[in-house]
């Protein structure tokens, strides 16, 4: 239990401190795909690599099951508001796998999960977050502080026929508006971070919304990236139409 302990305080420093998320996406003709937000945290490791390393924290390479995780501690999450469980169950179709070096300043995160519809995998980014309910203290009567807090915004995805979307909406104005002047402290560490779409569609991209996105040069994977406060800030600029061609 030591590694995922470490895990999810790990994951909490993420969160809270530098965020350069890639959201990637792999579509088939039928529907069904892969999602997957990673994270490299290199330049987090930069700072607390050699503070683990006095702590003789062991490199990890593990793959967490969110599934089992749920079963293992069912008793416990069984003791909590219905709430708390839905946002918890919320993580049983992801893993995650997690590389940790503190010698070689590694860190990643790689939360994935495969689907038959991509409306399956809405709001990946809150379950991300979330994962951070079943540390330590998760289960407990104070869960942990991330995991404690309510989504403010959610993210919905839909492909039918040539058309994809993904749109972001704001479910919570007072929390939202909370979050954004929480953000004034973190700007100085969140000015740099980035959080790129990386979308791998079935056939060529025929047009998009995103004016600023770029393509590979067969036309079928589409990348779009902005500023990691912007998008703390407006949601919505990372909402976005992709029409395939025929």
């Amino acid at each position: 239990m030591r590694k995922t302990n470490l895990f999810f305080v790990t994951l909490l420093g993420v969160i809270a401190l530098s965020c350069n998320f890639t959201e990637e996406i792999t579509l088939q003709e039928d529907g069904s795909g892969k999602l997957s937000i990673n994270f490299d945290g290199s330049e987090l490791m930069e700072m607390a690599g050699e503070e683990m390393m006095k702590d003789n924290e062991k490199p990890v390479d593990s793959l967490i099951s969110f599934k089992d995780i749920l079963e293992e501690k069912k008793d416990s999450i069984a003791q909590l508001s219905p709430e708390e469980q839905e946002k918890l169950k919320r993580l049983e179709p992801f893993n995650m796998h997690m590389v940790m070096n503190p010698e070689e300043k590694l860190m990643k995160f790689d939360l994935f999960s495969e689907f038959t519809n991509v409306s399956e995998v809405n709001d990946a980014f809150n379950a991300f977050q979330g994962a951070s309910a079943l540390g330590p203290n998760g289960g407990q009567e104070q869960p942990s502080p991330m995991g404690g807090q309510d989504p403010t915004t959610e993210v919905s995805y839909s492909f039918e026929g040539n058309k994809f979307s993904r749109q972001a909406k704001i479910i919570d104005e007072e929390l939202f508006k909370q979050s954004i002047d929480s953000l004034q402290g973190a700007e100085m560490f969140l000015s740099g971070s980035t959080y790129t779409l990386k979308y791998h569609f079935p056939k060529r991209v025929k047009s998009t919304s995103a004016e600023a996105a770029t393509f590979s040069a067969d036309g079928k994977t589409l990348i779009y990236q902005v500023k990691f406060l912007d998008l703390m800030k407006d949601p919505s600029i990372l909402d976005l139409e992709v029409e395939l061609e025929d």
